[in-house]
């Protein structure tokens, strides 16, 4: 599963509201007036990287996630025999090469050649197709997800929403960070369905997941 966390991080949640409040202050003896600190501000900070989680995260994530590893898995297995055939090939090459005559060593090469071509080809389709599929999966999933946090957000009083996936934070107290609360709180709220299982990747479309 590591291969689609990369794309899983994407489902971080982008914009949030930022609310700053300005207090006017009273004077005590005079006209003079004297600041007053400001109110501080309800702020939650959030990990979205760990919405893809694959014990603790959101189950929706992780089950599309499945779907597409499921989806992909035949493909990454051809790719992956094409590329252990073309290393049987050049080892082979290289063994008989001072032992049978130039001609056919040259007709061994451009055949390992060509695969090596074909190999590459079949491996951008599938990254290519990939990257499609993950996304019209995930895409959906995103706004739902920001959506929920939103109204998570709102119903708690919480003002400003930091994603600690997406901006540097250099100390936080352990105490603003409502990752487990919102996951927990959204897989209650909004239950996986059965899964359903996904229609094979074809090989003329073939997409290379980062990892065959």
């Amino acid at each position: 599963m590591k291969v689609f966390r990369t794309l899983v991080a994407a489902i971080a949640v982008a914009a949030f509201t930022i609310l700053a409040q300005t207090l006017l202050t009273m004077g005590a003896s005079s006209a003079e007036t004297v600041p007053q600190p400001a109110a501080p501000a309800n702020i939650a900070i959030i990990d979205s990287s760990e919405f893809a989680n694959e014990q603790t995260g959101i189950t929706r994530v992780m089950n599309a996630m499945k779907a597409l590893d499921t989806k992909f898995q035949p493909l990454r297995a051809e790719i992956r025999t094409m590329r252990e055939r073309l290393s049987t090939m050049r080892a082979d090459i290289q063994k008989k090469r001072l032992i049978q005559d130039a001609r056919t060593t040259a007709q061994q090469t451009d055949e390992a050649d060509r695969l090596d071509v074909q190999i590459k080809r079949k491996a951008e389709d599938a990254q290519s197709s990939y990257q499609r599929e993950s996304t019209a999966a995930l895409e959906p999933l995103q706004r739902d997800i920001a959506n929920a946090l939103n109204a998570y957000a709102q119903s708690k009083g919480i003002n400003l929403v930091l994603d600690a996936n997406r901006i540097p934070i250099i100390y936080a107290a352990t105490s603003l960070d409502i990752t487990k609360e919102f996951i927990a709180d959204y897989n209650r709220t909004h239950p996986a369905g059965p899964a359903t299982a996904p229609r094979p990747a074809t090989p003329a479309a073939t997409p290379r997941p980062t990892r065959p």
